[in-house]
């Protein structure tokens, strides 16, 4: 539910973006700037009630494909659109991750393959969309055989992990509580869904852990690895999201003496 704060930013925001656009024809002289809500609602295909109500922060609960109608009205962008989503709680049906690419963003790439410490990039569903060799290094067994590289489906399923990770159990869960935490955001990604259903399907341990529905925050703080190699191992775990793409993820490992 939308609180009274939300509401006055939604209308503010709608307001705003309203009065920026200029109108499709050349008219008269107006007392206003921009589209009238009359102009914005016939672009929209929504009524005016509905804009007026949105605008003046009224107790009202738009539906999702009212607002995406009003959405493509003020020709919003990408980063106006979620935030108009955000402040109206909704999930944006034209689901901005179905069509995802499966590659990483540049920026993340590039960070990956500039640091010498182990470090890889995730998208929505936990899949491993880039890493460096250092990573490779420490994930004893997570790209053996495996087209697209899943951290989820790995700590869940695979031998090596358990072996490696010596605090598994604890790991498990608290992966598990971080994943959740974004999981509401992605609920249309088919990738999301195809891996949280092969998980349920193929792991007791992810079941068990699932239906306890913890949610945590992304926390940094120690990871401990027991390496077949090297030995114990130590690092403090840094999770960066990507800035044009919030479905993507840096995380880095610095290792600790």
């Amino acid at each position: 539910m939308m609180d009274e704060e939300q509401r006055k930013l939604l209308g503010a925001f709608v307001r705003a973006r309203r009065e920026s656009i200029a109108p499709d024809a050349p008219t008269r002289r107006r007392r206003t700037p921009g589209l009238r809500r009359e102009e914005l609602a016939a672009r929209a295909g929504i009524g005016v009630t509905w804009v007026a109500w949105i605008e003046q922060g009224r107790e009202v609960r738009a539906s999702a494909e009212t607002l995406a109608r009003l959405a493509d009205g003020l020709n919003l962008t990408r980063a106006e659109r979620a935030y108009l989503f955000t402040l109206a709680a909704r999930h944006d049906p034209a689901d901005p991750f179905a069509h995802a690419a499966t590659e990483a963003p540049p920026a993340i790439t590039a960070l990956v393959q500039g640091l010498a410490w182990p470090a890889y990039g995730l998208d929505a569903a936990w899949n491993v969309a880039c890493t460096n060799t250092a990573a490779r290094a420490l994930f004893v067994g997570l790209f053996e055989g495996e087209d697209q590289p899943n951290l989820l489906r790995y700590i869940f399923t695979n031998a090596q992990a358990r072996a490696l990770l010596p605090d598994w159990e604890m790991r498990c869960r608290r992966v598990l509580a971080e994943f959740r935490r974004d999981y509401g955001r992605v609920l249309g990604d088919p990738r999301v869904a195809r891996t949280v259903a092969w998980l349920r399907d193929n792991s007791a341990e992810f079941r068990a852990a699932w239906d306890q529905q913890s949610v945590l925050a992304r926390e940094g703080g120690t990871r401990l690895f027991q390496h077949p190699h090297d030995g114990p191992l130590r690092f403090t775990q840094h999770t960066l999201a990507e800035v044009e793409r919030g479905d993507f993820r840096l995380v880095v490992l610095e290792p600790v003496s």
